[in-house]
């Protein structure tokens, strides 16, 4: 079908409400960055996941991080992942922590053994239960990140990054409790926010307005995830409370056996948000690479971030 305008289509156009350009990069200092990994499974996850690191290790990112499976399911492929790339690489690694099935005794040895290790960044998370199940504090465990945070800093001076939710955590019981949780975090010691995963810009920044109206002054660094696949990432959302916009499904639709495609439109799409973050003043990402650094290493280079030099 071809489009037909009619008459009047120059004047609709050239009387409509003109939208400036994003603010040109020339001159600007590129935003810092940093990379969530999650463990590998297999030898060949793990050749995946090295790959990946290589990759990205280039771009200079301040700190990459390693997660943990719920449950604590993935612990001792993150401790030795963390500390490869403690040995192998010149990469800052922040290695996650959680409350789950642990006592406090036993995650302040694993501080430690990071601490001795070379690792000063931990990412302090409640974490969550084995699927199924609802979280139950550990009875002699830290029951919330905040004491886990607390925690943490009697061990060593740790840096410690927290959780921030733009569209409130599934379980807590108000938008504004969940804020106080993360003033709470923060005031026990925490350094910095990561946010969750969010696709709405409009969402995350009315959420940092209502963290400095808290008494919030810590930075709240975006989580950016570049979506290929939309079903697995539509029912990792829903797991986590993050909305998903009409406009996304629908650009995805009819694109589930044109892997090229939704690259493309991945790459578009991702690096249409942080760009106009970055217009609003954020100059800061953190990206959940899902062990996949193409679309990643692309969207940096969008936001002039370069190879740094040998």
């Amino acid at each position: 079908m071809t489009h037909s305008p009619t008459r009047d289509t120059l004047e609709r156009w050239a009387s409509g409400t003109r939208v400036a350009p994003l603010p040109a990069r020339e001159g600007a200092a590129p935003p810092a960055i940093s990379f969530e990994f999650f463990p590998p499974k297999t030898p060949a996850l793990e050749a995946q996941l090295w790959s990946c690191i290589e990759r990205l290790a280039t771009l200079g990112p301040n700190f990459v991080s390693v997660t943990y499976g719920a449950g604590g399911s993935t612990q001792e492929r993150t401790h030795a992942t963390v500390l490869r790339i403690v040995q192998e690489t010149n990469l800052t690694p922040a290695a996650h922590l959680t409350c789950v099935g642990a006592t406090a005794e036993a995650v302040d040895e694993v501080a430690r053994r990071y601490w001795a290790a070379g690792v000063k960044h931990i990412v302090a998370l409640r974490g969550d239960a084995p699927s199924g199940e609802a979280y139950v504090p550990h009875p002699g465990g830290y029951a919330y990140a905040a004491d886990l945070v607390a925690g943490l800093r009697r061990v060593a001076d740790f840096e410690i990054t927290v959780a921030a939710y733009p569209e409130t955590h599934p379980q807590a019981v108000s938008p504004e409790a969940d804020l106080d949780n993360l003033k709470r975090k923060l005031d026990a010691g925490a350094t910095r926010a990561i946010s969750q995963v969010f696709f709405d810009n409009g969402i995350f920044l009315r959420f940092l307005d209502r963290a400095l109206a808290a008494g919030i002054k810590a930075p709240i660094v975006p989580g950016i995830m570049p979506v290929t696949n939309f079903a697995q990432a539509a029912k990792f959302c829903a797991s986590c409370g993050t909305s998903v916009p009409k406009w996304m499904e629908s650009l995805f639709d009819g694109l589930d056996d044109d892997i090229e495609t939704r690259r493309m439109v991945a790459a578009a799409t991702t690096a249409e948000q942080v760009r106009i973050l970055q217009a609003n003043g954020i100059d800061e990402f953190h990206f959940y690479t899902l062990n996949r650094p193409d679309l990643v290493y692309a969207i940096a280079r969008i936001l002039g971030v370069k190879p740094q030099a040998a």
